[in-house]
């Protein structure tokens, strides 16, 4: 009765079923797999969300791309992250989710695919079957720091693919696109005709970046886009906007926003109301994000030095984010200490392989979450780790 593009099966896995039976005991649990910035005891200001009720929101001006004063706003974000870009290369949309579905459509014929990396966000895998488009992986690889394996790039790629997505920071690794990375990607999609695809929704929350660390629109000679929205550089995923900023040969860039806003044209989903905030939106919320990247850096400081009293724990170096990565004694399946940790601990973790990391062993933290929280969680984590080492 349902559409291949759907999963072929819904039941819940074991993690989230042990997670509902404990929320219908009750039980207080400590969940460090929060990603939610509304709920984690920020200060956001009252009047925050008052523009979107003015009256222009009463006018109904359907613009594919977007209200030119808000797009004129994203660009002006961009610049102050040192990114120059012009108004008439940005499109807004509803979500970044919505984004990569728009740009599926634009770049890929159904059976086509799209390379994605691996560790990384599962999301990739609905939004490419979701599409008709295969989602192909290639590696991010550790050595002390994480970084694009452009052989597996290489070896990923095929007569199909239409474009190479980008994360960075990555979600979980926290790893920054470096620039030789960057200019290696570039020249294999210029050779093939690649477009670049740069998911760059967490680019505020920078904690240590390398040296190296660059953006998606860096110069290049293919079509390149950066994604980016309010739910992340302003903490607000409830308002729903996103938008895509378009970069590459002039050329290029103008052929792919003509027929872009032929398939924007086709839905129109970015509400009015939020485009006339837009502006106000987005300089208020610097006053969330400070908060937000106090909040991360303090945690990992704390996650850091809690994790140095114990030998067989590692925390992974985060370069920016909102989340961390520790690698765990492979004496058991990641499976068995996340539920093990829940049931004994009250805590939740994402294990490694929900993130598809290539081996065992590894837990996933928020950083995001209340302090007091965060330090009584890692302290029960990283007890419950070393017993099963011990054992």
């Amino acid at each position: 009765m349902t559409s291949s593009r759907l999963p072929s099966s819904l039941a819940p896995n074991a993690l989230s079923l042990a997670v509902a039976a404990k929320r219908r005991q009750g039980a207080p649990i400590i969940d460090l797999t929060e990603s939610n910035p509304t709920r984690v005891g920020l200060s956001y200001p009252q009047d925050l969300l008052a523009p979107m009720s003015d009256a222009a929101g009463l006018d109904y001006d359907p613009q594919p791309l977007g209200l030119w004063p808000a797009r004129a706003a994203v660009a002006a974000d961009f610049r102050r992250r040192g990114i120059v870009i012009s108004a008439d290369r940005v499109a807004l949309t509803a979500s970044t989710s919505e984004a990569y579905g728009l740009l599926f459509k634009l770049l890929c014929d159904a059976g086509d695919s799209v390379l994605v990396p691996r560790p990384s966000y599962p999301l990739f895998e609905h939004l490419t079957q979701l599409e008709s488009v295969d989602a192909v992986p290639y590696d991010l690889e550790f050595h002390g720091s994480w970084r694009i394996d452009i052989d597996s790039v290489q070896r990923a790629s095929g007569p199909r693919v239409r474009a190479v997505l980008i994360v960075s920071p990555n979600n979980p690794t926290g790893s920054f696109l470096h620039r030789d990375d960057r200019a290696a990607l570039s020249e294999l999609s210029a050779a093939r005709g690649w477009a670049i695809i740069g998911d760059e929704v967490f680019a505020d929350y920078a904690i240590e970046p390398a040296p190296q660390a660059t953006h998606v629109l860096a110069d290049s000679d293919v079509l390149a886009v950066s994604l980016g929205g309010l739910s992340k550089s302003a903490g607000l995923p409830q308002v729903k906007l996103g938008w895509i900023g378009f970069g590459g040969p002039p050329s290029k860039v103008d052929e792919a926003l003509a027929a872009y806003e032929i398939v924007a044209d086709t839905y129109l989903s970015v509400s009015t109301p939020v485009q006339i905030a837009a502006p106000s939106l987005i300089e208020s919320g610097a006053a969330v994000r400070s908060q937000i990247l106090a909040r991360v850096r303090a945690n990992l400081a704390s996650l850091r030095k809690q994790a140095a009293g114990h030998a067989s724990v590692g925390v992974l170096p985060v370069e920016g984010g909102w989340s961390a990565v520790l690698q765990v004694p492979a004496v058991r399946s990641e499976e068995s200490l996340v539920l093990e940790l829940l049931d004994q601990d009250d805590v939740l973790v994402h294990p490694g392989y929900f993130f598809d990391f290539a081996k065992e062993a590894f837990v996933v933290v928020s950083l995001l979450v209340e302090p007091e929280k965060f330090d009584a969680a890692i302290a029960r984590l990283l007890a419950r780790a070393a017993a099963g080492a011990a054992a």
